[in-house]
């Protein structure tokens, strides 16, 4: 039986990786990455470096072959983009003749407004159409994401957000990673969908969980996309990451986030971690 991971040098991939080679053989596992050379670390623990490019349907052909179980970690860039690398990536697993493909969507893909899940909905209908066996690892949004506003608070900044009262069901990405090494390596997961989140926050709760690990009251300044966008240029933040930055938060007030699973028990026999045990991590990461 042999594993592959794609984009295994990511924040992601390299997490999950690390789980996997605690209960996997390395011998068993292969990854896929666009280049190899930012993989040396994985190379030498035993694990079968391929070179795979999404952009390149050929190189994939060469990085599935013989691969019994895959997993597509979705990339980075546009819709666009992303649609057409992961269909590349989908026409070579079943040219390969992989047995089974799990693949880290968003929540709620099928029916999601969001601004992200055109990718998801396009993906995960390709796989359907393969007729491989299949899991679908919905996440709903890494804690991890909000690293640089939670930096922003320990240098005296208050909480910005236009996300109104939309709750999001934030995790680690420690937990996304043990769920979809749970799911590649172990057995019963075809034909399967999971709904994976933390508890549902709102933006103001949230800051309440992260005043309460800093020890101090984190203030919120609720305000419109416009001003949000203004308030991150002024922060520093690339002119061309504004626009994503603020759909994100009008999908979190539309709600698109709002999306509840207790699917990690069913994976990992127990919830995600605390909100307040995530911010510890990373509140402790950043100083």
């Amino acid at each position: 039986m042999k594993l592959l991971v794609t984009g295994a040098t990511g924040k992601l991939g390299t997490k999950i990786v690390d789980v996997l080679l605690k209960t996997v053989p390395a011998n068993q596992l292969a990854v896929s990455v666009r280049n190899p050379e930012k993989a040396e670390g994985i190379k030498t623990r035993g694990v079968e470096v391929r070179q795979g490019d999404f952009d390149r349907p050929e190189t994939l052909d060469t990085a599935f072959k013989g691969i019994d179980r895959l997993l597509i970690i979705s990339a980075d860039g546009d819709n666009e983009t992303r649609i057409r690398q992961h269909t590349n990536a989908v026409a070579a697993a079943e040219r390969a003749g992989v047995k089974f493909i799990a693949y880290t969507s968003i929540a709620n893909a099928q029916e999601s407004k969001n601004m992200l899940a055109p990718t998801h909905k396009a993906t995960e209908e390709a796989i359907l159409k393969t007729g491989i066996p299949y899991s679908f690892l919905r996440n709903n949004w890494y804690l991890e994401n909000e690293s640089s506003s939670i930096q922003g608070v320990l240098a005296g900044a208050p909480w910005v957000t236009s996300a109104g009262t939309g709750k999001v069901g934030w995790a680690l990405q420690q937990d996304y990673a043990e769920a979809a090494a749970a799911v590649l390596a172990g057995n019963g997961h075809e034909n399967t969908i999971y709904e994976l989140s933390g508890k549902l926050f709102t933006q103001d709760e949230f800051a309440s969980a992260l005043g309460a690990v800093l020890g101090k009251e984190v203030a919120v300044q609720q305000v419109d996309d416009a001003s949000y966008a203004e308030i991150m240029k002024g922060a520093g933040v690339p002119e061309f990451l504004i626009p994503f930055l603020v759909g994100i938060q009008k999908d979190i007030r539309e709600g698109t986030l709002e999306i509840e699973g207790s699917d990690f028990e069913k994976l990992l026999g127990r919830p995600a971690a605390p909100l307040s045990e995530g911010l510890s991590q990373i509140v402790q990461s950043i100083q």
